[in-house]
């Protein structure tokens, strides 16, 4: 596989409330997303440098993206985030390489800035500690 770019992205789905998978790559502007390990620290004292050992996978993601309340859009997905308490697949994909970990969402931010634009952001954490896993 050569490099490329991150254009043209061929999915990002999360699943609305109900569970029903709601494709919103299209209102999505921006994101960000990590898969960290978490280290404990073993170093002895008999050591000239640090000495770890992995722990717990994790996942985090920010989606952001432009106000869009159609039938079926990020609005419809996340308006239940302050209501509900489910576990939404998220599903990216990126040049053939799908992660879709079970995410809770822990806020819908509305934004209306100076300029008019109305923009919103939606946090989301790891939710059933299942290794987050490209396939």
């Amino acid at each position: 596989m050569a490099k490329e770019t991150g254009l043209g992205w061929t999915t990002l789905s999360v699943d609305d409330s109900a569970g029903s998978v709601t494709a919103i790559l299209n209102d999505i502007t921006n994101l960000d997303f990590a898969t960290p390990r978490g280290v404990q620290d073993v170093t002895g004292i008999d050591k000239s440098a640090i000495e770890r050992l992995l722990l717990l996978a994790d996942f985090s993601v920010n989606l952001n993206g432009v106000f869009n309340d159609a039938a079926v859009s990020a609005h419809t997905v996340f308006k239940t985030v302050p209501s509900t308490s489910v576990q939404r697949t998220t599903t990216i994909t990126v040049s053939g390489d799908t992660l879709a970990p079970e995410v809770l969402y822990t806020d819908y931010k509305l934004t209306r800035a100076a300029s008019g634009e109305l923009t919103w952001e939606a946090p989301g954490v790891l939710a059933n500690g299942v290794v987050p896993t490209w396939s």
